[in-house]
């Protein structure tokens, strides 16, 4: 097993994009695929060992996220759809503000339900 960096071994700079990594699904609100962002963070930081390390979380997350909402909206038909769409808005929003606050505090954050496109 790998260890990780303290806090204190990880810049602000490196915590600051970290945090940035997560915050960017937000973009979503203006209309552009919450993976866009996390993406284009990870792009560009990838050699940042925190930083890279959190966007390409946030990546893999709004990935996922993205397919269990268009699998819930799909089962609308079967009803179920009906409690599984609000669960899954609700959770990503949630668990995207818990990544940014970890990612901001130099922890290493791991969102629960990921499916690691990329490692």
């Amino acid at each position: 097993m790998t260890t990780q960096p303290t806090m204190n071994a990880i810049s602000t700079d490196s915590r600051n994009w970290g945090a940035i990594g997560h915050l960017s699904a937000f973009v979503q609100f203006v209309g552009i695929p919450s993976f866009v962002g996390p993406l284009v963070v990870w792009l560009f930081k990838r050699d940042d060992v925190f930083a890279g390390d959190q966007a390409k979380e946030a990546l893999n997350f709004n990935i996922s996220m993205a397919i269990y909402f268009i699998a819930s909206l799909l089962a609308i038909i079967l009803l179920v759809g009906l409690v599984l769409v609000p669960i899954v808005v609700v959770s990503w929003f949630v668990l995207t503000i818990v990544g940014t606050v970890k990612a901001s505090g130099g922890d290493y954050y791991r969102y629960p339900a990921t499916i690691r496109f990329i490692n």
